[in-house]
């Protein structure tokens, strides 16, 4: 029997051999394997045992599945204890034991298997083989406190205080932390044993010497009754620790025991040994339980003697690190003052303004004048001494270097000091240095209001005009100084002030003088003066807030008629120009809401007409170093009236027309000549017609310029084949083409084929030198309209 040749398979052949974009390691192969494996599966069927023979087959599977998963991996405790359990609910304790011990053979150094070990011999009341596993436990691992706490709590549980008391002594001898302790004292405590508590207490704060279980050591003996021990307790606790390493947490808690117990002299003494021995940055706390005690068992000197020298001494601490923090200085000087003590008062402001800050700079001198002022007020109201006062006010304007700065807040103060002792001529002189030497705004705005109060109206007037001397470019200055004389009912001396406030040939804020001046007409009902004034502000600028102004005053004249309707014409002929179409959109709106008003149907429509249509254009956005990068798209409005006056729009509209037509005959190239020709001419006259009636509302000038255009193009149209296409958007910018407008067909139409492309180069070109030559025609005729014009 002759055998077939076996196949080779046939090998896939790998086009692309580059490595693929998301790479699979071996990990990601495992884990979805181990996922795959952690999927919910139904459970096996309930197995039902009837007879001996299958609970022994089942146990001897179960126990040969538990042997092969340990001798897979005998490290794993958590099969020890799968198999230690199941035997357990067999009721096979003795297998059970035989498997823990196996276990502790593998991993005896394992907390979690000694602990279930010895809770089940427990929960099987195996107390002697309990013993045992506890007993090896703790000698196996002392630190582990689990075993001493389980292994106590079940001695107590049996009654065998003894044999519990013997387990804590062994764990004792280790040293363990303090819970180990007090869980020990507690458990003494249980069974009223306190010579033993006491005794567990003078080996635990020898063996953890803190201060803390020094405090709980007489805290017991106190809840006990034993005060004097409790007493003894701290004073050996005092002397253990000696003056190099006192705590102060351990003063406190004597003194408070002394404080219960009524000793408030002891408690006294306490705290005052403390505060001499101990360092101050380490009784903080000390000071305060101290003030406490006083405030309640002192009398008021010495609760204030201790805060005071508390705080002095907290202060005093800081001004040495730094005697240039003010705001210490505020603080200290107001606790002092809250003393009386005139004499240490006088002392600490003289320290203290005595730190001059080391830079003439005015940000470093603004909390330092005010040590001054404080200083001046104290003398002034507290101790009443007012030549005192006069002096530290001099010494402080001495001291301010007034060439480079000053400030206006002393000025004042000193002043207003002068006339509250009767002083005007002083306060006076006072406040013209000021001005003479450092004038400020601030300054005149006191000397005037303090003249105001006076009512010396014609200092007033000499000092408002040496204001707008001092600083002609503020608009405040005039405004204030025209409503002074506008309420001393000097209308022509604030219509006067008015005038050669707007007249200054630079102001911070000119258009709120003019308003101002505006207002104060209005106020006059000088209506001619405030169209007059709305005028001559038109002249310097066209903005539309201004034309709205002026729009919305003369609504607010009586018989006004139509001046508001003549207003708003003018302001949207001048806008026209302007190249912000939001302003014409906001006049526009304005004039809308009039008419709605006030006007008519016939003048409501003709509004309307003039309102702007918004397309979506497109743009090209330039990076900085000048190369275009990409197209965005963009909100435009386009006005009625913009559309009439650019014929370039108009050609737009012819170009489109003719396209269309140029399409409809290609479609109709299997016609005859004569029909195609026929077809042209109606084209030409349709287009003659449309062109005619567009141009019904266009000058003689744009009429004649509309017919070159046309006979450019029929010449054009006569010799060239009907096959050529044509672009309108030539004589476009590409800033200007608007995206979802029929613009778009003729760049559709060029890529349809690239012989159509190559056929319409020649009538492009052609058209780029026609629009050249018109646009130089159009030039030309300019030029000599201009020379005619000219004398």
């Amino acid at each position: 029997m002759s055998t077939k040749p076996q196949k080779m398979p046939k090998v896939a052949k790998v086009k692309d051999k580059s490595p693929a974009e998301m790479q699979i390691t071996a990990e990601q192969l495992l884990r979805e394997a181990k996922e795959r494996e952690l999927e919910i599966v139904p459970p096996p069927p309930r197995q039902k045992i009837a007879d001996p023979e299958e609970l022994q087959e089942y146990r001897l599977k179960k126990r040969r599945a538990f042997e092969d998963n340990i001798r897979k991996n005998r490290g794993n405790v958590s099969n020890w204890l799968k198999y230690a359990k199941w035997e357990e609910e067999q009721a096979e304790i003795r297998r059970a034991r035989s498997v823990y011990e196996r276990a502790l053979d593998v991993e005896h150094r394992n907390i979690t298997l000694w602990l279930k070990y010895a809770e089940m011999e427990m929960r099987c009341k195996q107390v002697m083989h309990a013993r045992n596993v506890w007993d090896r436990g703790v000698t196996i691992l002392p630190r582990a406190s689990q075993f001493w706490y389980k292994y106590t709590y079940m001695e107590e549980m049996l009654r065998n205080v003894a044999g519990a008391r013997e387990v804590f002594e062994r764990w004792m001898e280790w040293e363990p932390d303090e819970q180990a302790w007090q869980t020990y004292i507690k458990f003494e405590l249980r069974y009223k044993e306190l010579d033993r508590a006491r005794a567990i207490y003078e080996r635990f704060v020898y063996v953890h010497p803190e201060a803390k279980n020094w405090i709980k050591y007489a805290r017991f003996e106190e809840n006990h009754g034993y005060i004097n021990s409790a007493r003894r307790v701290y004073e050996r606790a005092i002397e253990f620790y000696g003056d190099d390493h006192m705590d102060e947490s351990l003063f406190i808690a004597f003194a408070k025991f002394e404080e219960n117990q009524k000793e408030h002299e002891r408690a006294k003494t306490i705290y005052k040994y403390a505060l001499d021995h101990m360092p101050k940055e380490q009784c903080l706390n000390l000071y305060n339980e101290y003030t406490r005690h006083e405030k309640k068992y002192g009398d008021r000197s010495s609760i204030d003697d201790v805060i005071t020298s508390k705080r002095k001494f907290q202060y005093e601490e800081a001004l040495k690190k730094n005697n240039l923090d003010y705001d210490t200085w505020f603080d200290y000087v107001r606790m002092l003052e809250a003393d009386g003590n005139v004499d240490l008062i006088r002392e600490t402001y003289e320290k203290a303004i005595a730190c001059i800050p080391p830079v003439k700079e005015k940000q470093h001198w603004r909390r330092y004048i005010y040590l001054w002022i404080y200083y001046a007020v104290f003398e002034e109201c507290v101790t009443k001494d007012m030549d005192r006062a006069r002096d530290v006010f001099k010494m402080c304007l001495q001291l301010i270097p007034h060439q480079l700065f000053t400030f206006a807040e002393i000025w004042l103060l000193y002043a207003k000091f002068e006339i509250r002792r009767k002083e005007l001529t002083a306060a006076r002189k006072a406040l013209g240095r000021a001005i003479g030497m450092c004038p400020k705004h601030k300054l005149f705005r006191g000397y005037i209001d303090l003249e105001i109060k006076l009512r010396e109206f014609d200092r007033c007037r000499k000092l408002y005009e040496k204001w707008v001397l001092f600083d002609p470019e503020n608009c405040k200055c005039w405004i204030q100084f025209a409503t002074l004389e506008a309420m001393l009912s000097d209308t022509e001396r604030a219509r006067s002030i008015y005038e050669l406030a707007i007249n200054q040939p630079r102001l911070d804020m000119p258009e709120y003088m003019w308003k101002a001046y505006i207002d104060f007409e209005v106020q006059q009902e000088e209506w001619p003066r405030v169209r007059s004034l709305y005028e001559r502000l038109l002249q310097r600028t066209h903005h539309a807030k201004v034309w709205l102004s002026y729009a919305r005053t003369e609504q607010s004249i009586p018989d006004t008629g139509d001046r508001p309707r003549k207003i708003y014409q003018k302001a949207y002929n001048i806008l026209r120009t302007c190249e912000e179409k939001e302003q014409r959109i906001m006049l526009l709106e304005a004039w809308k809401e009039y008419e709605e008003s006030c006007g008519t149907e016939a003048s409501l429509e003709k509004v309307k007409n003039l309102m702007p249509r918004r397309v979506t254009k497109r743009r090209q956005v330039t990076s900085a170093d000048g190369h275009s990068t990409r197209w965005e798209e963009c909100i435009d409005y386009i006005f009625p009236d913009d559309e009439a006056a650019k014929p370039s729009l108009l050609l737009l509209a012819k170009a489109k027309e003719w396209m269309k037509k140029k399409q409809e005959n290609e479609n109709e190239q299997t016609e005859t000549t004569e029909e195609k020709h026929h077809v042209d001419a109606t084209s030409t006259s349709i287009e003659t017609n449309k062109e005619s009636s567009s141009r019904e509302d266009l000058t003689e000038e744009e009429r004649e310029q509309q017919r070159l255009i046309q006979n450019m193009f029929d010449d054009d149209d006569a010799g060239e084949d009907t096959t050529a296409t044509f672009d309108p958007n030539l004589d476009k910018d590409d800033s200007d083409v608007e995206i979802g407008s029929s613009a778009s067909s003729s760049s559709s139409d060029s890529s349809d084929s690239e012989e159509e492309e190559e056929a319409s180069v020649s009538k492009e070109e052609r058209i780029r030198k026609k629009m050249e030559m018109f646009r130089a025609r159009q030039k030309a005729n300019k030029i000599s309209k201009e020379d005619s014009v000219s004398p």
